[in-house]
């Protein structure tokens, strides 16, 4: 399997399954090392401070079970740092090595996936996966295409914001729609002062306990709904991003449109652009009088010019997809028999994505970032650009 690192200078390794270790458990090994998850996060300057704790904070937010809208599923998503810092929890610049052990893996959680394993369920991976892993397949719990494996991008996103906290960057993710229920328009400084004061993670205190409730009533029918995360970056210097296909403004949608349940993005005025005219859609630049420098009366095209930060916020709607299991009945295809069956999989579930789903966009969108950052120094050090270019 390819594809696990996300970055080029700061660079995010993953691995490991949804119930990775339910097949491992043996007196011989320590149980914490039974199976789970891991990051290797290399590119970390040296001199940063990096403790469990602080990487905890963020795997906290997603950490299932916390919530009625939440799967029941009990993991502590217990974060262990096993290399790259030594003495006072500073960073040596060698790669920042982390596991999170997976406990739900006792025999009963693998039986409840046991008895549909050959069976494309409906709006899972079952099917590219037997494609292209054929009976090698992991079956439990959808393996690397299960939304545990998000657990370890929040840890490299940990990370990145230890780093970027230094830089005055903030990355704030936000839900500001479920299930076609709308909350009004977010600021930054809205979305500060209402983080997490809600379930549900919505800055409009108001809207959000109608979404919270419809959320439930639609666990209640045996459902799960979607909904739109808002991402905001502010402080993002302007510069970064390469012209062609490594825009920042790319490396981003990559990065967010690697997690699974992400159907949709938009960045600024998004689709709105395509019913403006085009004096509608620029953003006009102006002198700020009180740095003197280039700023934009308005924020279409979302914090980016040709796909590079222009200094604005960078503004992010994401489409969250409805969690594919549900207990409604529908048809499916086990592969074994080459016939259709009728499928009502019963099993723990997140009744929607969206309160555990933001930290992992948050995640991404830092680690792209600050992997523009570390490359953009690095190209500017080696050139003869006028330094008046950085003053504009």
């Amino acid at each position: 399997m390819m594809g696990n690192t996300f970055g080029r200078m700061f660079r995010v390794t993953t691995a490991g399954e949804s119930y990775s270790g339910g097949f491992r458990k043996n007196s011989n090994i320590p149980k914490e090392l039974f199976g789970g998850l891991i990051t290797i996060v290399d590119g970390v300057p040296a001199g940063i401070r990096i403790t469990a704790e602080d990487i905890q904070v963020e795997l906290d937010k997603r950490k299932p079970g916390q919530t009625p809208l939440d799967s029941p599923r009990l993991e502590k998503d217990k974060v262990y740092i096993f290399s790259g810092v030594m003495e006072n929890d500073l960073s040596t610049g060698a790669p920042i090595g982390i596991v999170i052990p997976n406990n739900d893996i006792e025999d009963v959680h693998i039986e409840q996936y046991r008895e549909y394993k050959d069976v494309i369920r409906p709006g899972h991976a079952e099917y590219t996966y037997f494609k292209k892993y054929g009976q090698y397949s992991d079956w439990v719990g959808a393996g690397r295409a299960s939304g545990r494996e998000t657990a370890s991008r929040v840890a490299g996103g940990a990370v990145a914001k230890l780093v970027l906290d230094k830089m005055g960057i903030d990355v704030i993710g936000f839900i500001s729609a479920s299930h076609g229920i709308k909350a009004k328009p977010i600021t930054y400084e809205t979305a500060k002062e209402n983080y997490r004061k809600n379930e549900l993670n919505c800055p409009d205190l108001e809207t959000a306990p109608k979404m919270i409730e419809d959320i439930l009533k639609v666990k209640a029918a045996g459902e799960t709904c979607g909904g739109i995360v808002e991402i905001i970056a502010k402080g993002v210097p302007a510069g970064l991003g390469e012209p062609v296909f490594d825009k920042l403004e790319a490396t981003i949608a990559h990065g967010l449109m690697s997690i699974g349940a992400i159907k949709g993005i938009e960045f600024g005025a998004g689709f709105d652009m395509a019913n403006m005219l085009g004096s509608e859609s620029n953003d006009e630049s102006y002198v700020d009088k009180t740095t003197g420098r280039v700023r934009f009366s308005t924020n279409n095209a979302g914090g980016f010019l040709g796909g590079i930060s222009n200094g604005e916020e960078i503004r992010i709607k994401l489409a969250v997809k409805p969690t594919p299991t549900v207990s409604v009945a529908q048809n499916a295809v086990n592969v074994e028999k080459m016939e259709v069956e009728t499928l009502s999989p019963i099993t723990r579930r997140d009744a929607s994505l969206l309160p555990r789903i933001y930290p992992v966009c948050e995640a991404m969108v830092r680690i792209a970032i600050l992997d523009a950052i570390i490359m953009a120094k690095g190209y500017r050090s080696v050139t003869d650009i006028d330094e008046k270019w950085d003053r504009i």
